[in-house]
């Protein structure tokens, strides 16, 4: 037996060392029940369940737990079908998860198993910054497969913190020009409604010298007339022939006198 301070107390009955337990009320717990004879401790039971729950759980929390997705594909895939899943197995590389990839034949067309190995090495020459090859292409029946798992800098988030820069900057490329071009886009309407807006008042306006419009008057309604003027006298018969006979006498004078 074992006392509560880790010291051994030695071979004891059973209900000697429940006594001594009691005591001390702590509790008896069989710690190595396979052992000749069995050991014991003096021990809180319920405060040693509680030290064993945090260290299970701290150990399951530095525990990385990798799940294995499956993906296939057939020896005459096409290319945009590879393309879409070469993404699928890219988006599981970087969730740190293993791939299994499965190559499908079907009837004649497992007598080429090199179309197989072909795509499965495409495939790990593409994806070799993501992933590492675990197990090499193997047939097995009428499929080949092949296991790859996160590389070390997946693993590390070295690369996930690369691509959230890339996207950072690529969004920050593609923002630019769009703040750039706004005013310019918001700038040209404005200048050609100012520009509208200040030639239609010289488009409205009476050339110099000239009355306005009677559009442009008040309405017949709201005019007021103006004070009538007396007529003016009417020039008389005589007054024609005194005119005409000053302009002659002044156009003589005017005229140079000749010397003979």
């Amino acid at each position: 037996m074992i006392d509560e301070e880790g010291n051994q107390v030695g071979v004891m009955k059973t209900p000697d060392a429940l006594v001594f337990a009691q005591e001390r009320d702590l509790d008896l717990v069989e710690v190595a029940p396979e052992a000749r004879p069995p050991v014991c401790r003096v021990l809180d039971y319920s405060k040693y369940k509680y030290e064993q729950a945090q260290k299970q759980k701290a150990a399951r929390k530095h525990q990385q737990q990798i799940t294995v997705r499956e993906i296939k594909f057939r020896p005459k895939i096409a290319e945009h079908d590879y393309d879409t899943k070469k993404n699928h197995v890219e988006r599981f590389l970087r969730h740190k998860d293993k791939v299994k990839i499965t190559i499908m034949f079907r009837g004649r067309e497992v007598t080429h198993p090199e179309r197989g190995t072909a795509i499965l090495d495409r495939l790990a020459e593409e994806l070799s910054e993501l992933g590492v090859v675990e197990q090499r292409p193997m047939q097995e029946g009428r499929n080949m497969t092949m296991l790859m798992a996160p590389s070390k800098a997946v693993l590390a988030g070295r690369l996930d913190g690369d691509a959230a820069t890339a996207d950072g900057q690529a969004a920050a490329e593609g923002q630019a020009p769009a703040d750039g071009q706004a005013p310019a886009e918001g700038q040209a309407p404005v200048e050609g409604r100012a520009s509208a807006d200040a030639r239609a008042p010289s488009e409205g306006q009476a050339p110099s010298g000239e009355q306005a419009p009677a559009a442009a008057q008040a309405p017949s309604g709201e005019q007021t007339q103006a004070p009538q003027e007396a007529p003016e006298a009417q020039p008389g018969p005589e007054e024609p022939v005194l005119a005409e006979a000053e302009s002659q006498e002044s156009s003589a004078a005017a005229a140079p006198t000749r010397v003979p």
